[in-house]
């Protein structure tokens, strides 16, 4: 696959997190993981807890930094950091702050992206409406439901038009309306050849929006490839995402080889 075919790339990745005092022990995050995700697909990253999917996230942003092995993003190294200004992120947990409106938090977020102000003044407007929070704009966050902190997350992602938007547990929170939203902006995107990385722990998000997936479980790849070839194996005729993955879950060993 072309350099310029690839959004994210993981080559060999390991993560070993130092753990106590005395004796000096490390927990193994990420033990050799392979992972390629093509530009324009919606890619789902699923696994149980404790998996490695949000260390392989925090990677991908350069949060933290891989122990070996290399991790690039839209075809350059993580640690050329100009390529962040090309990523949008929700994460599972907002912590914006609360006596900002979300005009307020969207003019901040589109001036740290780099965002013209002509451009963002757009933006920010669009994004609003997009999200279904024009008309409570310019009220303190502190007023905002869950489900309000999860839509303004998402316009905060697609403030700067990312070319890469990465998504932890987005629907947490939202009612069916606001996850219908979501999966419209992933639609949209995916039409308009971006690409999304989806990380939930609901499968019938992942099923239903994702052309690819990867599977992940003690901290490597189980599985990695199309969702149509997941689906399509012979699963006692099932083509329902959780019966799929129990055995995979329940196995000590990878499903089958990571697809390039």
């Amino acid at each position: 696959m072309a350099t310029d075919q690839i959004a994210a790339e993981f080559q060999q990745v390991w993560k070993i997190y130092p753990c106590g005092l005395w004796p000096r022990r490390s927990v193994q995050a990420l033990r050799g993981v392979n992972l390629t995700i093509p530009t324009g697909s919606i890619y789902g990253l699923i696994g149980p807890n404790r998996a490695g999917k949000t260390t392989l996230m925090k990677l991908l942003l350069s949060i933290v930094h891989p122990s070996r092995g290399m991790v690039k993003r839209l075809g350059a190294p993580v640690t050329d950091r100009s390529t962040l200004a090309q990523i949008g992120y929700v994460h599972d947990s907002q912590a914006f702050p609360t006596y900002l409106t979300a005009r307020s938090l969207l003019e901040y977020y589109g001036a740290l992206s780099g965002v013209c102000s002509v451009a963002r003044r757009l933006a920010i407007a669009a994004r609003l409406d997009e999200v279904g929070l024009s008309d409570r704009s310019s009220e303190p966050i502190a007023t905002y439901s869950k489900g309000m902190l999860q839509r303004l997350a998402l316009a905060q992602a697609l403030i700067n038009d990312p070319e890469l938007l990465v998504l932890d547990e987005p629907a947490e929170g939202m009612d069916l309306l606001a996850r219908q939203l979501l999966h419209d902006v992933l639609t949209e995107r995916h039409q308009q050849g971006r690409t999304a990385i989806l990380v939930s722990h609901s499968l019938a998000d992942i099923q239903r929006v994702c052309d690819h997936v990867a599977v992940l479980k003690y901290g490597e790849v189980a599985f990695a490839g199309r969702m149509d070839e997941l689906l399509g194996r012979e699963h006692n005729g099932s083509a329902d995402l959780e019966e799929i993955l129990k055995p995979i879950y329940a196995s000590t060993e990878p499903y089958m080889n990571t697809a390039p």
